[in-house]
């Protein structure tokens, strides 16, 4: 009987999410009675090795016997097992360095790669992923980094919360200042950013209004690509083109950002595609923004103040104006930036469940059936080889 396994995560520090919760475990093996799964013990996972025992699901400790893999950030090298399908996070589609010695790895074991990121419809869209939970827990993170700054109110952490309900009930009797909140990108990133902001009774005005009107009471303007960018010649925006000319396309946040004291950041970045703004734009100072929540988190990207990663531990810190270098937050001449790469692990529990829901909906039946189109798109490695849809990788392969 073939099996599904769920592997342990390896990368440091830990993650504790994971593909597949106890109970969609159990219903994996209901509705696929020609499967079997199995479940890598681990002692960091948010889920026990006890709430898949008690599903009827087995803990191994040698998890070789498992023909298809599921985990979720990126396997250490020294985990990787040879000749089997793995399905995760990798973060090399855009050839980082940082993970090259992960790809040669895969490569020599001869590992079939499907990687989450790049299992889309047909019209681009993310299949799979956690950037509803990221933008939860990015929004939050940067109003209580606003609070803590003005002193005006205090929010705790999520990740000292149980889930997403018990969060929803920090709310109660929070009330924000009269302040303006720029929240860019239309994905699942900025869907859960406007989670926040609607739980948060901070009401949403139109981009007009946003820059000429004041207000009695909190707003946000939700930025989505024509918001954002324009052609540089005929200031039009196309979708599609925009993405195969990024260059070609003039950014327009620029006119937004006096108004704004706090920017929720969820846009898609690639290297070509401009930035939000640039540093020059900062000499002026006349603008109201001193709280960046980068939740797509691109280092020197879409925000050219996001010099690094910050910590879950602390997941805020500033930058000097005047030197650009990094500082601790909240202080006089510097913005303050959360800049967070597993956002969604302060709510690991309700993310895994979300993200196995959509795993066993359009992932699962395709994965062990005959295969289709999504899965072949998303596959970056067949047996340590390259494929097709990936040729544009071909000298990031290269030993």
């Amino acid at each position: 009987m073939p099996l599904l396994g769920l592997i342990k995560e390896g990368k440091v520090p830990s993650d504790n999410r994971v593909a597949m919760t106890p109970k969609q475990c159990k219903w994996f093996k209901v509705n696929y009675p020609n499967w079997d799964v199995i479940v890598e013990a681990s002692l960091h996972r948010c889920y026990s090795d006890n709430e898949y025992t008690r599903e009827g699901i087995k803990i191994v400790h040698d998890i070789s016997s498992a023909d298809i893999l599921l985990g979720i950030k990126e396997v250490p090298v020294s985990q990787l097992i040879a000749n089997k399908t793995y399905l995760f996070f990798s973060h090399t589609k855009k050839a980082q360095p940082y993970n090259q010695a992960l790809f040669h790895a895969m490569m020599d074991k001869q590992i079939t790669l499907i990687d989450y990121e790049c299992l889309e419809h047909e019209d681009g869209q993310r299949l799979i992923g956690f950037g509803f939970f990221a933008g939860i827990v990015g929004a939050h993170n940067g109003i209580m980094a606003f609070g803590k700054r003005t002193k005006v109110y205090q929010l705790g952490r999520v990740k000292d919360v149980k889930d997403y309900m018990e969060l929803v009930h920090t709310y109660f009797g929070l009330k924000l200042p009269n302040i303006k909140i720029a929240v860019t990108g239309s994905g699942r990133v900025a869907h859960g950013i406007l989670e926040i902001m609607n739980l948060l009774d901070v009401q949403q005005v139109e981009p007009e209004d946003y820059i000429k009107r004041t207000y009695a009471y909190p707003v946000y303007v939700h930025l989505k690509g024509r918001d954002l960018y324009a052609h540089k010649l005929n200031n039009t925006y196309i979708r599609e083109d925009f993405h195969q000319n990024p260059t070609n396309y003039n950014c327009l946040f620029n006119k937004y950002l006096k108004q704004t004291h706090i920017l929720m950041n969820g846009v898609y970045w690639e290297k070509d595609i401009p930035p939000l703004f640039t540093l020059d734009d900062l000499k002026d100072d006349d603008y109201a923004l001193t709280t960046i929540a980068d939740i797509t988190d691109d280092m020197n990207g879409s925000i050219p103040l996001n010099i690094g990663d910050a910590s879950t531990e602390e997941p805020v810190y500033g930058v000097n104006l005047t030197t650009l270098q990094k500082t601790i937050p909240y202080l006089h001449n510097s913005i303050d930036i959360m800049a967070v790469g597993n956002l969604p692990n302060e709510l690991p529990r309700d993310a895994s469940r979300f993200f196995g829901e959509q795993l066993l909906k359009y992932v699962i039946p395709d994965l062990i059936g005959a295969g289709s189109a999504i899965i072949t798109k998303a596959t970056i490695l067949d047996k340590g080889k390259l494929t097709n849809a990936f040729d544009y990788l071909k000298s990031y392969a290269q030993h």
